[in-house]
C-alpha cells in the first residue's frame, strides 16, 4: 500500500520548524533538498504499490533521499541508516516531519527502495536535475499515462465514429509537421565517452570458477540425499580428493601453464561426475526433485550447466575465449568488458556511454554486454534534439566514435566532429596551425568528462558496485550519477549566492 501525500506546503517544509529544532538553511542538506522536486515523481513511484490495504509502505523522499545520502558518502546500509538517527540534518532530507532519537527504518528497507526505485524513475529525476525536461514535463507525462487508462473504454465506443465523421484535425497536424521542420540552428555542445562500472566481485579464474560450482554441486546432491530422492545411497563424489587436489593448486606460489590446465582438467572430470548423479536423480524423480530444491539451488545449478560447457569447451579448443562468459556464478548476467587500460586491461561489470553537457552527466546506454559506443553516436545526439528542439553545435568524442559514417551523419546536419579530418594534412602552414590549436582546445574540453567519470570512481560507487542483483546494481549506478549532478547544482548555486553577495557588497 502507498499513501500519497497532497502537495501543498507543510510547516515542517521550513527547516526552523523542524520538531523545534533550528536547522541552519545554509546547510547542503537543505538546499539539496529543495532542487529535487519530490512531488513530481510520487505517482510513477506509487506503482510499485498495486493493493489498496496494508501497511503505508516509506514515501518516495525517504527512499531517494536515503539512497542519496549512502551514495554521498560511500556508507553501507547499517551506518546509513545509523547516521540518519544522528543528524536532523538527514531526516529533514528523506522528510521526516520532527526530530526522532531512533531510527526511522531497519537496513534492510535500504535493498527493497533500491528494489523499487527503478532506473527509469532515478535517470528521470536526473532529466529534472540537469534541465533536460522540467517538472511539468514529468507531470503531463504522468498525466497522460493515467488519461490513456481512464480513456481506454470511451475510446473504444468511439471506434464506430471514424469512418463517418471524417478528419477535421488534417491541417493542424500538418502545421504542427512543419513547426517540428522548422528547428532551431545548432547550438551546444555534446561530448559522449564511455566507461565501465566494475563489479564487486571476486576476480575470476577458470580453476576458482570451477572448483565453486564443484561445491555447489555437491550442496545440491546432499540436498537430494536429505529428501530421500538417492534411493538411500548417497553417490560417490569424490570430493575430498578434488578439495585436496585444488586447494594443492591454489597453494603452489608458481602455477605454470601446465599446471593450470591440469587442475582445469581435473576440476572439469570432478564437476561432470557430479552433474551426472544430479541428472540421474532428475530422471529418476521429475516431479519431486525441484521440491527437494531451494529457488537459489535452481537458479544455480542452471548457471553451472552454462558455465561447465563454456569451460569444456574452452579446454578442448585450447582457448581463453567464448561468447557470454561467465565471470561469477552469483552474478551470472555480469560480463568482462576490455578497456585496455595500463591498470586494468579487462573489467568486469557494466558498459556505460554517458554524455556530458555543461559539465552534467547522463547515461546514454547501460548495457551489461560489451558494446562499440561508435553505434550509439547518432542515438544520442537524436535524443540531445528531441530533449533541446536542435542539434548540437559540437560534438566532443573519442577516436572510437569518429567513423566515416558519423562524420557523414555530423556533416549532413551541420554538426562539428572534432578530431583531424580525413586525407592529407593541408599544406598550408596557417591553416595547419589552427587546426592542430583547435585539436589541442577541443581534446582538454573533452578531458572534462574524463574527471566527472573520476570522481564518480573515487568519491562514488562508480568504481566499485556492491549490489548483489542486477536491477540493484543499475540502480546504484544512476544514483551515482545524480549524486554526482546533485552537488554541481548546488556548488552553481553556492557560487551564484557569492556573486550576488559580493555585488551588493561592494554597491
Amino acid at each position: 500500500m502507498y499513501k500519497r501525500k497532497m502537495n501543498q506546503v507543510s510547516v515542517f517544509d521550513d527547516p526552523a520548524m523542524f520538531g523545534g529544532i533550528a536547522l541552519n538553511p545554509e546547510n547542503d542538506w537543505v538546499k539539496l533538498a529543495k532542487l529535487i522536486p519530490w512531488w513530481a515523481f510520487e505517482e510513477k513511484y506509487a506503482e510499485q504499490f498495486s493493493s489498496s490495504t496494508g501497511q503505508p509502505a516509506d514515501s518516495l523522499r525517504t527512499a531517494l533521499g536515503s539512497l542519496i545520502i549512502k551514495e554521498s558518502y560511500k556508507f553501507s546500509d547499517e551506518m546509513t541508516v545509523s547516521h540518519i538517527a544522528m543528524n536532523p540534518y538527514f531526516q529533514y532530507f528523506i522528510g521526516l516531519t520532527e526530530y526522532a532519537k531512533t531510527e526511522p527504518f531497519h537496513p534492510s528497507m535500504m535493498t527493497r527502495f533500491r528494489l523499487r526505485l527503478g532506473p527509469e524513475i532515478i535517470q528521470e529525476v536526473n532529466d529534472v536535475i540537469i534541465g533536460r525536461k522540467t517538472v511539468e514535463d514529468v507531470l503531463k507525462k504522468t498525466d497522460a499515462h493515467d488519461g490513456h487508462e481512464d480513456g481506454e473504454e470511451a475510446d473504444s465506443h468511439d471506434d464506430h465514429d471514424e469512418g463517418s465523421g471524417g478528419d477535421t484535425t488534417g491541417g493542424s497536424d500538418e502545421g504542427d509537421v512543419e513547426k517540428q521542420q522548422e528547428e532551431a540552428p545548432n547550438s551546444g555542445t555534446l561530448i559522449l565517452d564511455a566507461t565501465c562500472a566494475p563489479q564487486a566481485i571476486r576476480f575470476p579464474t577458470d580453476t576458482s570458477l570451477l572448483d565453486e560450482a564443484r561445491r555447489n554441486t555437491e550442496r545440491i546432491i546432499d540436498s537430494f540425499h536429505k529428501a530421500g530422492l538417492t534411493d538411500g545411497k548417497k553417490p560417490r563424489l569424490h570430493r575430498i580428493k578434488a578439495k585436496n587436489l585444488y586447494n594443492g593448486f591454489s597453494k603452489s606460489r608458481k602455477k605454470t601453464r601446465k599446471s593450470i590446465r591440469t587442475c582445469k582438467r581435473q576440476q572439469l572430470n570432478f564437476l561432470r561426475r557430479n552433474l551426472k548423479a544430479i541428472d540421474t536423480v532428475i530422471r529418476k524423480h521429475p516431479d519431486e526433485w525441484k521440491n527437494a530444491l531451494t529457488k537459489w539451488e535452481i537458479e544455480r545449478l542452471a548457471v553451472i550447466r552454462t558455465l561447465y560447457d563454456q569451460q569444456r569447451t574452452m579446454y578442448d579448443t585450447n582457448t581463453n575465449r567464448i561468447d557470454d562468459r561467465i565471470v561469477s556464478l552469483s552474478q551470472s548476467w555480469v560480463r568482462p568488458i576490455k578497456r585496455g587500460k595500463q591498470n586494468a586491461d579487462v573489467e568486469f561489470g557494466a558498459k556505460i556511454e554517458m554524455s556530458d553537457i555543461d559539465g552534467y552527466l547522463r547515461i546514454e546506454k547501460l548495457s551489461w554486454e560489451a558494446f562499440n559506443e561508435s553505434t550509439t553516436l547518432q542515438d544520442s545526439v537524436e535524443a540531445y534534439r528531441k530533449a533541446y528542439g536542435h542539434y548540437p553545435e559540437r560534438v566532443l568524442a573519442d577516436t572510437i566514435f569518429r567513423t566515416r559514417e558519423n562524420r557523414r551523419y555530423c556533416k549532413e546536419h551541420g554538426i562539428h566532429l572534432n578530431g583531424p579530418r580525413l586525407g592529407k594534412p593541408s599544406k598550408d602552414p596557417e591553416i595547419r596551425k589552427q587546426e592542430l590549436h583547435q585539436e589541442w582546445q577541443e581534446s582538454g574540453e573533452r578531458g572534462d568528462i574524463e574527471r566527472r567519470f573520476g570522481i564518480g570512481k573515487r568519491c562514488h560507487s562508480l568504481g566499485r558496485v556492491t549490489a548483489k542483483l542486477k536491477h540493484t546494481s543499475e540502480v546504484m549506478i544512476h544514483l551515482s550519477v545524480l549524486t554526482l549532478n546533485l552537488r554541481k547544482r548546488l556548488r552553481l548555486l553556492l557560487r551564484f549566492l557569492f556573486a550576488l553577495f559580493r555585488r551588493f557588497q561592494l554597491a
